[in-house]
This record gives structure tokens, sequence and C-alpha cells, in this order.
């Protein structure tokens, strides 16, 4: 699988894309997105949420299951994806670019905990066995 090295990821397979002006854009990797399969809706935190890191902050739901996506980093929620509400099916074609939301992120040192492309591989591997 082609893991972006560009991005920082988390256990429970989460993406985040931290941009220039600091600020820090999350979606689902496609491994979540496999394991699901075609998504059918996203639910996505408001616009001025303010998130825990790891907490419970949208729900992308497939044909298969829902699943819950956790908050990488702590911050307040600055945009949402409006594509996906119409067409959740984009986080299936490529689930790298389908982002959910962007944050500014509270706490920079929540970055510092979040694994890079080979941690996030390692986290794959031990799951495969």
């Amino acid at each position: 699988m082609d893991i972006p090295t560009n991005l920082k990821y988390t256990k429970s397979h989460e993406w985040v894309r931290l941009e220039d002006d600091g600020t820090a854009t999350i979606g689902i990797t496609r491994h979540a997105q496999e394991l699901l399969g075609d998504m059918v809706f996203v639910e996505i935190p408001q616009v001025g949420r303010k998130l825990k890191q790891r907490e419970e902050c949208a729900v992308v739901e497939s044909v298969k299951a829902a699943a819950d996506v956790y908050a990488p980093i702590s911050g307040e929620v600055i945009a949402i994806n409006p594509e996906l509400e119409s067409a959740p099916e984009k986080v299936n074609e490529d689930a790298f670019s389908a982002w959910l939301f962007k944050l500014k992120p509270t706490n920079a040192a929540d970055l510092d905990g979040l694994l890079d492309a080979a941690g996030y591989q390692k986290v794959l591997e031990s799951e495969a066995h």
C-alpha cells in the first residue's frame, strides 16, 4: 500500500496534513476506507467545535459498517469538506485527498505523538498478523 510520506498518522487510521498557514487537514486513511468499503454517509463536526485529541468527532458510514473518526490533535474546526455531504464516495475514490475537516491546532505538541509513514506502515503490518 502506498502511504504518503508528507502526512502524519494515528493508530486509529486518521491522517493529518500540516498546511503552510499552520492549520491541519484531517481525513481517514486508505486502509480505513478499504476496511469499511463503499461510503454512503459522512458526518463531520460543525465549524467552531473545539476538539480534544482522540475525541470522537465524526462518523463515516459504509454499506458494511459505521466507524467513528477521532481527532488526531486538539484544535478548533475551521472548515469542513462540503463535497462529502452529497458525495461520500469521494473517500472511496481517493482517501488521501478527500479530507473531512480542517483544524486550527491548539497544542502543537500533539503532532509530536503522531506516526510518520514508516510508523504507520508498522501498525498496518502488526494488524495483518
